[in-house]
């Protein structure tokens, strides 16, 4: 099993009448440096996105817009988390499996994280996975 637990982080909301603004920042609301940054959005219905793990990577998931579910498994159970607020976000430790789904119409992921892309972190079989977590 993954060592640390994923976490919905609540960020700040400055209200004003003139539109809210909400941000994140290292250390304050992240528990990591930003090292990357991607969104996903013109999500056909019905399809999903993801469908892997990293080994060392960790990333906050934001929806900016829109609505999606982000279903972790950490080798033994299945959570799902429906993100449709962009005052918070959630934070996905390295080692869990994860994909994401039911994207609203025109929805909009913001994903940010502590390493840059390297396709040798990403383990995109789940029987590999479940390998890797039992020590094999």
């Amino acid at each position: 099993m993954p060592i640390s637990y994923p976490e919905i982080i609540q960020l700040p909301k400055i209200i004003d009448k003139r539109g809210n603004l909400s941000f994140f920042e290292h250390p304050r609301q992240l528990p990591f440096n930003i090292a990357r940054t991607y969104w996903i959005y013109d999500v056909p219905g019905g399809e999903m996105r993801g469908g892997h793990a990293f080994k060392k990577q960790q990333e906050f998931i934001v929806a900016l817009s829109g609505s999606f579910d982000v279903i972790l498994h950490d080798g033994e159970a299945e959570k799902r988390y429906s993100l449709n607020r962009s005052y918070y976000g959630l934070w996905v430790p390295p080692m869990y499996w994860r994909h994401m789904e039911n994207f609203s119409t025109n929805s909009l992921a913001l994903i940010v994280s502590d390493l840059g892309y390297d396709e040798n972190d990403y383990i995109r079989d789940f029987g590999s996975y479940k390998d890797l977590l039992n020590g094999k």
